[in-house]
């Protein structure tokens, strides 16, 4: 019993290590596509498309079988379609035209935190004060890297639009995954990352028909044909259903904890392939979230 224990464990943390390098991978790709200039909304359009096709095969009949199933839970499999495909990932890729990914992922480092808060006020679980200090600890160190601590900037109010958006990606991505641990799907994986990717496709199509009326419209050039085939296969399907599989296994607030990787992961790839520079409003907005992030698993040992 002890070693099934310790194998479905060491899987789960398997998964969900691959699952922060192909979102990590997600963010270097996120920002040399920016530099293309590929459409943000328009590649995530593309990128759920092709998933969706390539997983069609493969699930289509036991959705079909779920469908009574799929259409009893339609609620909540739009929202999390949209807060993780339609929100999340388009949210992502506009950020990364006008902010630097080291910021990006801090950000985004900071989503075990509110995973814990929003499944404290969906009622998924119960909240305690640690919890809700290390959400003020985490929230602040967001607003050092959206301020850049810098006080004529907040004076101004003359905030950098990527950060500003980027906040609202982590949140959307709270939400999903705390929504994902509330009930257990009778359904395999590979369906219901299908059946959420159907539902958030479906608001992505007006968003993408709305940006190319704005003539941002895609060059089916090199660029995106390689930035495609990397957004569709690993941050698209394999991330995903790891991360899946990871909750599945070991839970929300467990699997949670691995989203810090992306900082370690994605600050590494930034500073190497992009050369960007970790600068002092990073440091201290990474203290924070380190603190807040720290003082919530610590409440949730203790609790």
């Amino acid at each position: 019993m002890k070693s099934n224990i310790i194998n479905s464990n060491t899987k789960a943390y398997l998964f969900l290590t691959l699952a922060a390098l192909f979102w990590s991978g997600n963010f270097i790709v996120g920002k040399a596509a920016s530099t293309f200039e590929i459409p943000p909304f328009s590649l995530n359009f593309y990128r759920w498309f092709f998933a969706f096709l390539i997983l069609f095969p493969f699930t289509y009949k036991e959705v079909i079988n779920k469908k009574g199933y799929v259409f009893e839970n339609l609620g909540l499999f739009i929202i999390l379609g949209i807060t993780s495909i339609t929100i999340f990932n388009s949210i992502v890729y506009y950020s990364l035209y006008y902010t630097q990914v080291i910021s990006g992922i801090l950000m985004i480092s900071t989503i075990p935190v509110w995973i814990l808060f929003f499944a404290s006020f969906l009622k998924i679980e119960k909240t305690n004060l640690f919890q809700i200090f290390g959400v003020i600890l985490s929230l602040t160190g967001v607003l050092f890297i959206v301020t850049k601590a810098d006080i004529q900037l907040i004076k101004e109010l003359e905030f950098n639009k990527g950060d500003l958006s980027m906040v609202i990606g982590m949140l959307s991505w709270a939400i999903y995954s705390a929504l994902l641990r509330k009930k257990t799907h009778p359904i395999s994986q590979l369906a219901l990352l299908e059946i959420i990717i159907i539902c958030g496709f479906i608001f992505l199509v007006p968003i993408y028909f709305i940006e190319m009326s704005f003539g941002n419209k895609i060059v089916f050039g090199l660029p995106f044909i390689l930035t495609l085939g990397y957004v569709v296969l690993f941050p698209g399907i394999f991330a995903f259903l790891f991360w899946i599989k990871g909750i599945d296994i070991i839970g929300a607030n467990r699997s949670g904890v691995f989203l810090h990787l992306m900082t370690i992961f994605g600050a590494l790839m930034a500073i190497v392939i992009l050369g960007e520079k970790f600068m002092f409003y990073h440091f201290l907005g990474a203290i924070f979230i380190i603190a807040g992030i720290t003082l919530s698993n610590k409440s949730k040992k203790n609790a």
